[in-house]
């Protein structure tokens, strides 16, 4: 039995983490769900959108999987889902994305992993006005983030046979900053001698990875950039409604899919569990459940070969509900061939 903390989120959150309750039940696997809550539904109760215990439920239990949430507007906060990276110092940002037969994408070769810094950059959120007409944001590039980012990455393709790491810049503009960044992977590089290395400028790396997405393998980028370019990958591989994502420090991991909380659709059946579910496999990879998480992931990709039993996002018309009890069955039938 596992204890995880279970942060349901707002909009599709509360549909699509119920699915994926449903889903992990299926294989077997045993989880206690201990469920906290965050985001806009909480702002009346709470007078924040992050309350204490969803910080404190995380690090008791190491482990989280978390829903889309909203960031209400005026709260004081620029991103929910940044202040949970910040407060917890999860300094990664791991985001997969790789192509699967039936998928809404004209690439079939795109397996990239990206490690994105998750705690610093201009996201550090330090901003002020000169005057009335200027405003000025900080940039903040530290040598101690930005080595144990890139060390992340080299660790993970070490681990996992992975072949290169790409460490993503714009080194030659912004030369101290972006140029720390390049330093410390090109340092931090020699001590993988196995594993080949280059450096890529941000733009070029845009049009590369569109034209010739098969080069690269594992990337690694300070926090725009890695929030840029995760979103073009989950683009070439199909959409937001196929990438999941984990956040993670060397004692916490936080589980989630990288799209919002589609309020407009709510409540209607409609949304895709998809993207949230993989994130899941992610998870019992981490907790050690691998043939559950392998189960899960082929019945995703047989339901996605199949074209049958789709939602609205993959171009089908599936509810949330069907596509779940589709998932369910394959996965059981997936796991009784291993029985």
């Amino acid at each position: 039995m596992y204890d995880v903390t279970l942060i349901p989120g707002d909009g599709i959150g509360p549909e699509i983490t119920k699915s994926i309750r449903e889903i992990i039940e299926a294989t077997g696997v045993k989880i206690n769900w201990e469920i906290v809550n965050a985001g806009e539904g909480v702002m009346d109760q709470y007078g924040t959108p992050l309350p204490e215990e969803v910080l404190e439920s995380v690090k008791k239990n190491k482990v989280a999987l978390k829903g889309p949430i909203t960031t209400p507007v005026g709260s004081g906060f620029r991103s929910v889902n940044v202040a949970i990276r910040q407060k917890l110092d999860l300094y990664v940002n791991l985001r997969p994305a790789k192509t699967m037969k039936g998928a809404p994408t004209k690439f079939e070769n795109l397996d990239v992993v990206i490690f994105r810094e998750n705690t610093e950059g201009l996201y550090a959120g330090i901003e002020h006005m000169v005057g009335d007409d200027a405003a000025e944001s900080i940039k903040i590039i530290t040598r101690k983030a930005s080595e144990r980012i890139v060390r992340a990455a080299f660790e993970y393709a070490k681990e996992n046979n992975r072949k290169k790491v790409t460490a993503v810049h714009k080194a030659n503009i912004l030369k101290l900053s972006d140029g720390l960044f390049k330093a410390v992977a090109e340092e931090v590089a020699k001590d993988y001698p196995e594993i080949e290395f280059d450096n890529k400028i941000v733009d070029n790396m845009c049009m590369q990875l569109v034209q010739y997405p098969e080069n690269y393998d594992v990337l690694v980028l300070p926090n725009l950039y890695g929030d840029i370019v995760s979103d073009l990958c989950a683009g070439l591989i199909g959409g937001l409604g196929l990438t999941p994502g984990a956040n993670l420090n060397d004692e916490l991991a936080v589980f989630e899919a990288v799209h919002g909380s589609a309020p407009d659709i709510a409540g209607e059946n409609k949304a895709n569990p998809i993207a949230l579910l993989l994130s899941a496999c992610m998870m019992l990879n981490h907790l050690g459940e691998k043939e559950a998480a392998s189960a899960i992931e082929e019945a995703v990709a047989a339901i996605l070969a199949e074209g049958k039993v789709l939602t609205g996002d993959l171009g089908g018309n599936a509810s949330t509900t069907e596509i779940t009890a589709e998932i369910i069955k394959k996965v059981k039938e997936n796991l009784e061939k291993t029985a």
